[in-house]
């Protein structure tokens, strides 16, 4: 298993948590401290990539912003610019980008990223949630709980605007692993097939048709239908007992063999324009056992 042949993986840490910070100057904390403990892990060899540092952003400030609804919105929005920067340069440069958070605030900058350099760009969204609320309908006013809704240019209107939202026609986004359809239909967020798309594949349904070959179907529907997409991993796909490392728990996900399997023809493919990891809390992770396991899962994919 390999990345498309003569292309460098890029890493760049993205230390934010979509908590925000309290104040700059607040100690660093949950998904903050994950691209520092990744590479204590040794992530960075393992998955033979360049490292490019963190990129110096953070989500600060706990008011729900009264126009778009988002929890710290102009740290929101310096760090999708910073994001989009990031991500055009190092595919500008013939890289495959590989952001690691941090949490799935950055998704739209990146995917927007992609697109400046690319001109069109799918997404493979691996994540246990939806991620269809918006300002309104979220019921936190957290960022990551947006990113789908963003890419689809159902909202925040703000940060829409921001990324040059829909970033995604039909059949260039696909939602593989949610598994919180029923309490975001209760919330009044959005439902995939609603904005446009297709409608998600749960675990449930993953198995049905097989991880392996749905994972190879998405890939190529992404390709011949985008060119080139980008690969976002939530660890909140897998369940709560196979990794409690993160967040947002949750019973019914993915194993780690079903999550390799999934990934694997996505990482692989032609289409692989760039990739990223949020949610792993290493403040929730004391023998370090998930930070082993996202570094040997993922070098066994990327090296």
């Amino acid at each position: 298993m390999a990345r498309p042949a003569g292309r460098r993986l890029v890493m760049t840490g993205v230390p934010i948590d979509c908590g925000a910070a309290s104040a700059p100057a607040s100690p660093p904390f949950g998904t903050e401290l994950s691209p520092g403990a990744l590479r204590t892990a040794g992530l960075v060899s393992a998955v033979g990539a360049i490292d490019a540092g963190d990129l110096p952003v953070r989500l600060v400030g706990r008011a729900r912003d009264e126009r778009t609804g988002v929890v710290g919105w102009p740290s929101v929005q310096a760090l999708t610019r910073a994001v989009r920067l990031r991500v055009a340069d190092v595919i500008a440069d013939a890289g495959i980008p590989f952001l690691v958070g941090g949490c799935c605030t950055l998704v739209p900058g990146a995917l927007a990223g992609a697109r400046d350099a690319l001109g069109q760009a799918g997404l493979a969204y691996l994540d246990g949630h939806l991620d269809t609320y918006d300002g309104d309908t979220s019921p936190t006013g957290e960022a990551a709980d947006m990113p789908v809704s963003v890419i689809v240019g159902n909202g925040p209107a703000a940060w829409a605007g921001e990324v040059g939202a829909p970033l995604v026609g039909p059949g260039q986004l696909a939602l593989l692993g949610p598994r919180d359809r029923g309490e975001a239909t209760a919330l009044g967020s959005v439902l995939p097939e609603n904005c446009g798309l297709a409608k998600e594949l749960s675990p449930a349904r993953l198995r049905e048709r097989g991880v392996a070959a749905a994972a190879r179907d998405a890939a190529a529907s992404l390709a011949e239908r985008a060119d080139r997409y980008w690969l976002h991993l939530d660890v909140d796909v897998l369940s709560e007992d196979v990794f409690p490392a993160t967040d947002y728990l949750m019973p019914g996900g993915l194993d780690l063999a079903e999550l390799r399997d999934l990934m694997e023809p996505l990482v692989t493919g032609p289409g692989l324009a760039g990739l990223s990891l949020g949610s792993y809390n290493p403040a929730k992770d004391a023998d370090g056992s998930g930070a082993s396991a996202l570094v040997s899962l993922l070098g066994g994919l990327l090296a």
